[in-house]
């Protein structure tokens, strides 16, 4: 993305003006003080490419930052292919209150299995990890192994990988933990998790959880790139003629019943759409087959501009599965929206989560989606 329209002139100028004005400035430190409060999790992951949409508003609106993506380079976390990064740090001049997270992998990044056989391994992993967090002033490590024992996203993998992660997630909090004895503070570290059973039975979330502020609930991908049976891929609920099928509220009781507690759980959200082609024209294209799985993806900003009630597709609502979709007779579209965020926060308020995440922040650049969660998580 070429778009300087919020890039490293613009974050400047925003500091140089709180700087110059204190009465300015003092109602923003109170903003910062009131989001602290407010008490939920509100997470976007943002890619390094991303950085130059932040726009100021969000930075009040968000509590956390998970950039991405440092990876694995020969056993060694590295992030010098992140060409942004160091403006997170103007961000936090604007909001002292706001928590960055370097977010560590992604789907296809490989090296985890690898790094956390042996003791050595995790030894290095963790601290290369721990000194890049140090060297750009991130607040915490964000681990997304996609993901162990799996070898899904063309990545290597073994069966030692489910008690492997336990001991790479612990080798990184006691080390984290001592780092924060010297510098006084509490350094966070939190995954990125499979919303399906493949990854509770992939892991030992018993027991990792122990090690972890956060448990980031990618609901989201829950139908898309492996089917050619058109279907929501963020939904909260499941679909009524599927009571059993993937959900939000699924993946949560698969957590809980792991032994992950409720409020160390952060909901994904999507600000993307999944598209399905060649579909049959029958019940509004939902839950039916087509010739393309759905992998084809479209941000939330070109689903406002071209397609949400325009270019003959029109919105609809699953109201068992709390989630909108758009059809033409022909192409399926599985999104989030207002409507279904509302119902997402609401949900998380009922089940006592921690709070919400969200993939990625620059996909919608009408800043309504950050917004709608912000609202109804205060």
């Amino acid at each position: 993305m070429e778009n300087d329209a919020y890039g490293t002139e613009k974050i400047s100028a925003f500091v140089e003006i709180y700087n110059k004005n204190n009465c300015e400035r003092g109602r923003l430190m109170e903003k910062a003080v009131l989001q602290g409060e407010r008490g939920y999790v509100l997470a976007a992951y943002l890619a390094d490419r991303g950085m130059d949409y932040v726009i100021e508003e969000d930075i009040f609106r968000l509590t956390h930052i998970n950039y991405a993506f440092a990876v694995i380079r020969d056993g060694k976390v590295v992030g010098d292919h992140l060409k942004n990064v160091d403006k997170l740090n103007r961000l936090k001049e604007i909001n002292p209150k706001l928590t960055t997270v370097i977010s560590i992998g992604g789907w296809g990044a490989g090296g985890f299995s690898e790094a956390a056989s042996t003791p050595e391994g995790r030894s290095i992993f963790a601290d290369t990890a721990i000194e890049l967090m140090k060297a750009h002033n991130f607040d915490g490590i964000d681990i997304d192994w996609e993901y162990p024992c799996s070898s899904a996203a063309g990545i290597a993998s073994s069966p030692n990988d489910k008690h492997n992660f336990t001991l790479m997630l612990r080798e990184l909090r006691e080390k984290l933990d001592k780092l924060g004895q010297t510098d006084s503070k509490h350094y966070l570290l939190t995954i990125a998790a499979g919303a399906g059973q493949y990854f509770i039975d992939g892991t030992e979330m018993h027991i990792a959880h122990q090690y972890l502020d956060y448990v980031n609930l990618m609901t989201y991908d829950m139908r898309g790139s492996f089917e050619h049976i058109t279907g929501h891929h963020t939904n909260l609920f499941a679909l009524a003629c599927e009571p059993d099928g993937i959900s939000c509220a699924k993946a949560v009781d698969m957590f809980e019943n792991a032994g992950v507690p409720a409020e160390k759980m952060v909901l994904g959200a999507a600000f993307y759409g999944r598209m399905w082609k060649g579909v049959d024209n029958i019940h509004s294209g939902l839950n039916q087959r087509a010739e393309t799985t759905g992998r084809y993806t479209l941000s939330y900003t070109e689903l406002v501009q071209s397609y949400v009630d325009k270019n003959g597709f029109k919105r609809y609502w699953d109201d068992d599965a709390k989630a909108p979709y758009l059809f033409n007779g022909d192409a399926f579209i599985s999104y989030d929206d207002e409507e279904s965020l509302r119902h997402k926060a609401r949900y998380v308020k009922e089940r006592g989560l921690a709070g919400m995440m969200f993939w990625e922040y620059s996909l919608d650049q009408t800043h309504t989606l950050i917004y709608t969660l912000y609202k109804e998580l205060r």
